[in-house]
């Protein structure tokens, strides 16, 4: 079931992106599909960029050329049956798009919170702190760590046999 699903994504992203000449489908990404147990019926999910009223008429627009991407469909499976295709608005990428402009918002809104209440946030003061101790290594330090070990692979330790 999930070949078939995987094919019939694959097969009606690429009718709709190249093969479909309606004016109305445009900003139509195809996110996932399912099949029903009995592979007779098909869900593909799309989503659609755009106001709500483009939304709309590129749904019409798919609903029109369900058809013909089944078409496309049947040949590129090797089963007995052609599911019959379904297509259904993807809200998620949009959700995802809005939460992650509410989250930044709020990030935004907090830091300028701090910086007006004068809080230093304790990642940037981590991230002087390490700066400060990169600078202040010694060159002892520095050198010992780029001394290479004898060539023919012995240890330089006191211990070992020389």
């Amino acid at each position: 079931m999930a070949r078939v699903s995987e094919v019939i994504r694959e097969t009606a992203a690429t009718a709709i992106l190249f093969e479909l000449k309606d004016p109305r489908v445009k900003n139509v990404t195809v996110t996932r599909a399912e099949v029903s147990g009995d592979l007779q019926h098909a869900k593909v999910f799309v989503s659609v960029m755009g106001s709500e009223k483009e939304q709309q008429l590129t749904m019409h627009g798919l609903k029109s050329a369900a058809g013909f991407v089944q078409t496309k469909i049947a040949s590129q499976l090797t089963s007995r049956y052609v599911p019959h295709i379904t297509f259904v608005l993807d809200d998620g990428v949009k959700k995802s798009v809005e939460i992650g402009r509410m989250i930044r918002e709020e990030s935004e809104r907090l830091a300028a919170d701090k910086a007006a209440a004068g809080i230093v946030d304790s990642d940037e003061a981590d991230d002087e702190d390490d700066l400060e101790d990169d600078e202040t290594d010694s060159p002892e330090k520095v050198e010992h760590a780029e001394q290479p070990g004898p060539a023919d692979g012995s240890a330089n330790h006191p211990d070992s046999p020389r």
